[in-house]
């Protein structure tokens, strides 16, 4: 055997090698747990054969606490460039088998070599989250190498989609990366996240909790909102995230990939014409409003378990990408509150930096009431929804489909916010506030002045008829240019997508300026 024989064998024993990560007792440990490896998940989520690994033979520097003895290729993360659906991406999938999937300094600059020409190269970079948190063995070089990635996910921001999954333990300020990107899907049951785990908090405050209960990605999913998707095993995890990427972007020069269709840009739906009921107080399902709208009624929803007040997600209308924002009368009345607006606006940011056009189905009767919304400072988290809308510039457009009053009529991107088409259905009211309200306030005087409950009675009936004469439909608001048209429910499709082709080529100016102050 020649001397040019021998090193490529071994070279290829020695990927062999690295390729087993920790070894193959580690490897079985991790499915007995029902987990898939770091190289099993990337084979899963990337086209095949289109895996290009970096830094395959990297391994650890430190010598602390006999780490020198405990050297393994590749150093607990796997990263690298392929394609899903043809279409680049960057990769990095932590390896618990490695010790624990433990950062250190290594495996934060293989992180960020990723990020780095993920960056460079404009296309949507993947993490893979499964680890014990800092090695602790490399003291603050660990934590340098955490604040390395943070950097990079926050200059990256706005760039390129970046996504986060968690398909085992996230805790510590390892939980900050995916925090920073722009979508985190965890894994039920087998994943979680949490700045400190149950001993900590046993300890501090004394509080028994599990981990489950702590940072599961049932917590996430439906309390904290941190978890945008929480999947009900690896597969459909990793599915789901293609699935996420086929709506989006490589980077924020381009447009969404387009999605041909055979659903008629024209098609008329005569439910949504009795889909209002007559009772204002009555609720309906606004999710039976966008499956009709959309190309062959698919919506991709983002965050359906948190805030479900509010929809948001992802759709497509004669074949383009849209970002779905909805009012549900179905839940607390479609009222805006802390949650929904913060789940909005993130949302409505997003689409803007990565040029997807959004529109807004409104019906909403106002702000949620109460201490509990007052003390958590609904306010400041109301602006976010308010202020994410009026500096949005792709298209906008809005459909006022029954209430829409006070200060939520101008949140939810009303033509105030520079939304550049708005229509109402015939059925929509917008005004202060509803008639109920209003009467009490304008009509005070008068209800006050009479001791008879009768009398009381027909001066509010008589008012209340008056008002809804007035506010009770869209007619104002169209007078005064603040509805651009009213228009059927039946033709609601036909008139979006007419929308959004004619608003294809917009160009909104914005001032020079550093960066916006969003109210945090």
């Amino acid at each position: 055997m020649s001397i040019q024989q021998e090193n490529i064998k071994k070279l290829v024993e020695r990927r062999a090698v690295a390729k087993l990560g920790g070894g193959q007792k580690r490897i079985d440990a991790q499915h007995e747990k029902g987990k898939l490896t770091a190289r099993e998940r990337l084979a899963l989520l990337l086209d095949e054969g289109s895996f290009e690994e970096f830094d395959m033979f990297v391994r650890h520097r430190c010598t602390n606490f006999g780490m020198e003895k405990q050297h393994f290729d590749g150093d607990g993360v796997v990263t690298g460039c392929g394609t899903i659906g043809g279409r680049l991406v960057y990769v990095a999938a932590q390896d618990f088998t490695v010790s624990g999937g433990s950062l250190s300094k290594t495996m934060s600059e293989k992180i960020c070599k990723a990020l780095d020409l993920a960056t460079r190269n404009g296309a949507p970079f993947i993490c893979l989250n499964d680890s014990g948190g800092a090695r602790i063995q490399e003291g603050i070089d660990s934590l340098a190498g955490y604040g390395e990635i943070f950097e990079r996910n926050i200059l990256a921001s706005g760039v390129i989609p970046q996504i986060s999954g968690i398909f085992g333990p996230c805790a510590g300020g390892a939980v900050y990366s995916p925090a920073l990107t722009d979508f985190t899907l965890m894994v039920k049951n087998t994943s979680y996240m949490f700045l400190t785990g149950p001993a900590v908090v046993k300890s501090v405050v004394g509080e028994v909790v599990s981990q489950e209960d702590l940072g599961g990605a049932r917590v996430h999913s439906t309390k904290s909102g941190v978890a945008h998707f929480a999947a009900e095993n690896e597969e459909d995890g990793i599915a789901t995230i293609k699935e996420l990427l086929s709506y989006i972007p490589q980077n924020n020069m381009e447009e969404a990939p387009y999605v041909p269709t055979n659903d008629p840009a024209g098609r008329v739906d005569d439910s949504l014409n009795e889909i209002i009921p007559d009772n204002p107080n009555q609720a309906y399902d606004m999710y039976r409003v966008i499956h009709s709208i959309v190309d062959d009624g698919k919506f991709f929803e983002i965050q359906k378990d948190f805030a479900k007040n509010i929809i948001i997600g992802f759709a497509h209308m004669n074949g383009r990408s849209v970002g779905i924002v909805a009012n549900q009368p179905k839940m607390l009345a479609g009222t805006l509150d802390i949650n929904a607006s913060r789940k909005g606006a993130r949302f409505v940011r997003f689409c803007d930096a990565f040029n997807i056009p959004l529109v807004s189905l409104v019906d909403v009767p106002g702000f949620l009431p109460g201490t509990q919304q007052e003390y958590g400072a609904v306010i400041t988290n109301g602006a976010k929804l308010l202020y994410a809308f009026g500096e949005a510039t792709v298209p906008k457009v809005t459909v006022e489909l029954r209430k829409s009053y006070g200060g939520s009529y101008i949140v939810m991107n009303s033509k105030h916010l520079r939304a550049d088409l708005v229509y109402a259905w015939p059925s929509a009211q917008i005004a202060v506030m509803g008639a109920d309200g209003a009467v009490n306030v304008l009509y005070a005087k008068e209800m006050k002045a009479t001791e008879d409950p009768a009398e009381k009675e027909a001066i509010r009936a008589q008012k209340k008829a008056e008002y809804e004469e007035l506010f009770s439909n869209p007619y104002q608001a169209a007078e005064k240019g603040y509805i651009d048209d009213v228009i059927e429910p039946r033709n609601t499709r036909f008139r979006i997508i007419r929308a959004l082709e004619s608003l294809a080529g917009k160009k909104q100016p914005m001032p020079a300026k550093k960066h916006d102050n969003l109210p945090l």
